[in-house]
């Protein structure tokens, strides 16, 4: 009989997910990730936005990306999900990009193509920036460059984003579904119970909001990277949704046009979330985008 979480090197395998589960370290921040896929593939490294967990690249989502020939590896952000809580402790983008380098390390992988969505795509970002050597391409998704006039949200959108914290799980599930019908994708791809079963899975998992708060001013601090973003020399694509009111697409747009050679992608009517309607698209304009640009 197996164990369904058996050792495999330093490596936890979960035979009832066929993932491999494992922690790397950042200094004093330990990092909890998961890999899918051949490890002897190309990886792509997924990057989640404000406090949002690993758990949200679902898992079949993540064997669409193995499907096309990749190892997919997705981390809990310090802060958030199973990773190390910094009560107390402020830090910048800069050191949540060092996170993402140290699970590169952990992996054994040189390089990586990336992908971050909304502050995910800001540290990816940051990542091309300051470590473009580790990196094969660089995706950023329903994110912006740090400019003001560029990416503002909408008052109802940023009303949910500055909202005090859920004060119970019930209503954490409500503001979860509640926002998605203001700043989601279209309605009919929109499915309330879908979002409340995942919603409940993240705040049984881990519910941190002085994390979410730390993330935010990490952010906030970083300011506008439009001058660096204009000296990256990588394969660059950016992708965003037509209806993101929480991210306005101007974003996406501001940050293809800075960097040079980048794609753009404008998904319509996608919003600032990623139903599974929107998954084979989605990995299908990355997919392309990778073997065409990217030398094998």
């Amino acid at each position: 009989m197996f164990d369904l979480h058996s050792d495999v090197g330093s490596y936890r395998y979960d035979l009832k997910k066929g993932v491999r589960v494992s922690t790397a370290r950042n200094g004093e921040v330990d990092l909890y990730y998961e890999s899918f896929g051949d490890p002897n593939k190309p990886t792509l490294l997924l990057i989640n936005g404000l406090g949002s967990q690993c758990i949200n690249y679902a898992v079949p989502w993540c064997q669409l990306f193995c499907d096309e020939g990749f190892q997919v590896v997705r981390f809990d952000n310090r802060d958030v999900g199973l990773s190390t809580k910094l009560d107390g402790i402020d830090y910048s983008l800069a050191d949540m990009t060092d996170d993402a380098v140290a699970v590169l390390d952990a992996v054994g992988v040189d390089k990586a193509h990336v992908m971050g969505c909304s502050m995910g795509g800001m540290i990816v970002q940051r990542l091309a920036i300051d470590h473009g050597d580790r990196l094969l391409s660089m995706t950023s998704v329903m994110s912006r460059t740090g400019e003001p006039g560029y990416g503002d949200s909408s008052e109802a959108a940023l009303a949910f984003l500055m909202a005090p914290p859920a004060p119970s799980r019930s209503a954490y599930i409500d503001n979860q579904v509640a926002a998605l019908h203001v700043y989601g994708s279209k309605p009919e791809w929109l499915d309330d119970n879908a979002i409340r079963d995942r919603a409940a899975a993240a705040y049984d998992r881990c519910f941190c909001p002085a994390g979410i708060g730390r993330q935010m001013r990490s952010v906030m601090h970083d300011g506008a990277r439009a001058d660096q973003l204009a000296k990256i020399d990588l394969p660059v694509l950016v992708i965003h949704g037509s209806r993101d009111t929480l991210i306005d697409p101007s974003g996406g747009r501001r940050t293809a046009a800075i960097i040079p050679g980048a794609r753009y992608f404008e998904m319509e009517g996608m919003g600032h979330d990623y139903p599974p309607p929107v998954w084979n698209e989605w990995v299908s304009v990355w997919s392309e985008f990778v073997h065409s640009s990217v030398p094998t």
